[in-house]
């Protein structure tokens, strides 16, 4: 099972408004964790598994994001610039990634599933599966082990299932006594979306360029419903990065060297 020729597609054109004190002047994936912006932790989850084709599908500022690729190995490393010629020559490697991006405009209002049916048209070539997944969500999951699960099930789709504690206390009772109380316990049972997917190609059928297409709705209600889409289980760490709660915790996790993903 080779990764390193499946391609990932991230959703990277949102607004972020959910953390807009962040996102005002740049897309919410490229808020930074630690020395990195969060997109990176992700492409680097990916590239830890063999994975190593990234499609960028951008939006909302997505002149950021092309910035900061293009000008990747002079963020990262030693170089120097002839100023007559305009000759770089780039020195020490802090990171040496062996990483093909794809940087692709998807449109400025475009929704996730409108995003994902342009690129995949225009970049998927003869690949017979594809992952996705968000520009902000990071996990301590076998990414290759979901994708050995996706091909053993011979499903359509596949999603990362996770159970994370709630954000609430939660109190249990009988009658007026308080019989246990948890500060964050875990969603027994319950499981969300991690936001983690394959895809055999076939699902671009029912995917539209249409701006107002929602990959979460339509697409992926019906493929559920149409006995088309497995769940690989995960119980260990994962984080969504939609606040500024958010963003301090993960960054906490990283600057004490204990981030689950890049171990």
């Amino acid at each position: 099972m080779n990764t390193a020729s499946v391609p990932v597609f991230i959703l990277c054109g949102g607004l972020g408004t959910r953390i807009k004190e962040e996102t005002e002047f740049r897309p919410k994936p490229m808020v930074p964790i630690g020395e990195h912006p969060v997109l990176w932790h992700v492409m680097q989850n990916y590239a830890r598994h063999g994975f190593r084709r990234f499609v960028l599908c951008l939006g909302f500022k997505a002149d950021v994001v092309k910035d900061y690729f293009s000008n990747f190995h002079l963020r990262n490393a030693d170089s120097t610039i002839n100023l007559k010629t305009n000759a770089v020559t780039v020195h020490e490697h802090r990171h040496v990634l062996d990483w093909e991006v794809t940087l692709a405009y998807t449109g400025e209002k475009n929704m996730t599933g409108s995003r994902i049916a342009q690129a995949t048209r225009k970049y998927l070539g003869n690949a017979e599966h594809f992952a996705v997944t968000y520009g902000d969500g990071l996990t301590d999951a076998n990414l290759k082990a979901e994708f050995a699960a996706h091909l053993a099930g011979k499903k359509t789709g596949t999603v990362l299932g996770v159970s994370p504690p709630s954000r609430f206390g939660e109190i249990r009772v009988k009658g007026s006594r308080v019989v246990e109380f948890a500060e964050k316990p875990d969603l027994e049972g319950h499981w969300i979306n991690g936001g983690f997917f394959f895809f055999h190609r076939q699902f671009l059928a029912r995917l539209s360029e249409a701006e107002d297409c929602v990959l979460e709705r339509e697409p992926l209600v019906k493929l559920a419903r149409d006995g088309q889409m497995n769940i690989h289980k995960h119980l260990g760490f994962w984080a969504c990065m939609d606040t500024q709660r958010d963003r301090d915790y993960l960054t906490q996790l990283v600057e004490s060297g204990t981030a689950p993903w890049l171990k």
